[in-house]
């Protein structure tokens, strides 16, 4: 396993989520701070707009559009043209916060959630997953799921991959042409790792953060696993981009797992060049 050491790009975030490279910058959601930034390589920051019941996961149309899970009112919100506007009211179709998402190169959103009321204090209970389409209409695509967090599509939109946080488990769909997840299977087992946001990388391999181990790990099909950034704290997301395509950019929250809820701000986004690039 390969050791990595990552450079500061910019702190004093409060918990930066789904990190996304485009347009030659990172597009994040920092949660707690309750707003949407985009960051440069050389750490000029610039606010994008502002989600008041929490932004978490995030992504981009085929169209440009900017796609915002608004945690507290379940909705997932879009970015255009400078304007803010609903593009799909989930609220009557999952009673519980919702969490990061992929998207297929049809405009097809795959959408984890908490699966039970996490801040009520509820015990955990397991969750199902959903398919946005662009006509507006919502699929349950998947049950049975322990707290599906980050989610990536890989092997030319083949392949969904699913983080399984509380269960330490990364779970692999086979992505139908129509949008169904069929032959589910574990792409890798992470023990006592919380795997919370992921990316992948050109080699179909993907770069898992995994919360409470404060690690960024690169993951093959099967577990092994040949790289490793640490954090003296909590590892929470990465995307591959630059310029050269070769710059991982990761997330982390320098600080006790108390803080966090508190908004103190103590999270980084750091990055560091590595071998294999960015999907095609």
């Amino acid at each position: 396993m390969r050791i990595g050491q990552a450079q500061l790009v910019a702190d004093g975030f409060c918990f930066l989520e789904a990190p996304k490279w485009r347009d030659g910058k990172i597009w994040m959601s920092d949660v707690f701070g309750r707003a949407v930034y985009t960051v440069t390589p050389e750490g000029k920051r610039e606010l994008v707009c502002k989600i008041p019941l929490m932004p978490a996961g995030l992504g981009f149309m085929p169209d440009g559009r900017l796609i915002i899970s608004s945690h507290g009112d379940r909705k997932l919100m879009q970015w255009k043209d400078g304007e803010l506007s609903v593009y799909a009211d989930l609220s009557a179709v999952i009673p519980y916060w919702i969490n990061d998402f992929a998207i297929d190169a049809n405009g097809r959103i795959y959408l984890g959630n908490y699966g039970y009321h996490y801040n009520k204090g509820e015990a955990p209970q397991p969750a199902r997953m959903h398919r946005v389409d662009p006509d507006g209409s919502i699929t349950e695509i998947a049950t049975g799921m322990d707290f599906p967090n980050g989610a990536v599509i890989i092997n030319g939109g083949r392949t969904l991959v699913v983080n399984e946080t509380w269960v330490g488990r990364v779970t692999a769909f086979d992505l139908t042409t129509d949008g169904k997840l069929i032959n589910r299977r574990v792409f890798a087992h992470l023990g006592e790792r919380g795997p919370d946001g992921m990316c992948a990388d050109a080699s179909g391999a993907i770069w898992v953060g995994c919360y409470n181990s404060g690690e960024i790990l690169r993951v093959l099909d099967g577990g092994e696993i040949t790289d490793r950034f640490a954090f003296d704290g909590r590892a929470i997301s990465c995307v591959v981009g630059g310029e050269d395509g070769r710059t991982l950019y990761m997330t982390a929250f320098l600080g006790a797992n108390e803080e966090v809820a508190l908004a103190k701000p103590k999270s980084a986004l750091f990055s560091a060049k590595i071998d294999v690039g960015q999907p095609a």
